[in-house]
């Protein structure tokens, strides 16, 4: 499954009425308040592109919204985050800098970033003190 999180639900919903005009059925979860839209992950390649485009566009929407309202109420939270998958299968979430993330966001998609997360959670809930020519010769 791909996930999309937003931290307000009006990009959300516009985000939900483009997908689903597009063919496709979302699932939607709300977990602590980050509302999560849920997509197969095999979805045609072009309609990725524009999905993952659209969803850029919501993103900065979210941002306009809560720097708006931050000037009104000057209360509030800045804050990102990526999900992390264990291997118990549990998902936690790790805090980043929301302009770090946004700038590795410029440059890789959505489903590469998660490849590196994976490859570091790996790496960290089963150490290998192996050099990476080691792993390579032993054929890991």
């Amino acid at each position: 499954m791909l996930e999309y999180v937003f931290f307000d639900p009006r990009p959300r919903d516009r985000f939900v009425r483009f997908v689903e005009e597009a063919g496709l059925t979302p699932g939607l979860e709300d977990d602590d308040g980050l509302l999560k839209v849920l997509l197969p992950e095999d979805i045609d390649d072009d309609l990725a592109e524009r999905i993952e485009g659209y969803y850029d566009e919501m993103m900065e929407l979210g941002r306009e919204l809560y720097e708006q309202e931050g000037e009104d109420d000057e209360v509030g939270y800045h804050t990102a985050g990526i999900t992390v998958q264990l291997r118990d299968g549990s998902n936690v979430y790790a805090q980043v800098d929301p302009r770090l993330l946004g700038r590795i966001m410029e440059v890789l998609t959505p489903e590469e970033f998660n490849l590196v997360v994976n490859a570091i959670a790996e790496a960290v809930e089963n150490p290998d003190a192996r050099s990476l020519c080691q792993r390579m010769r032993d054929g890991d």
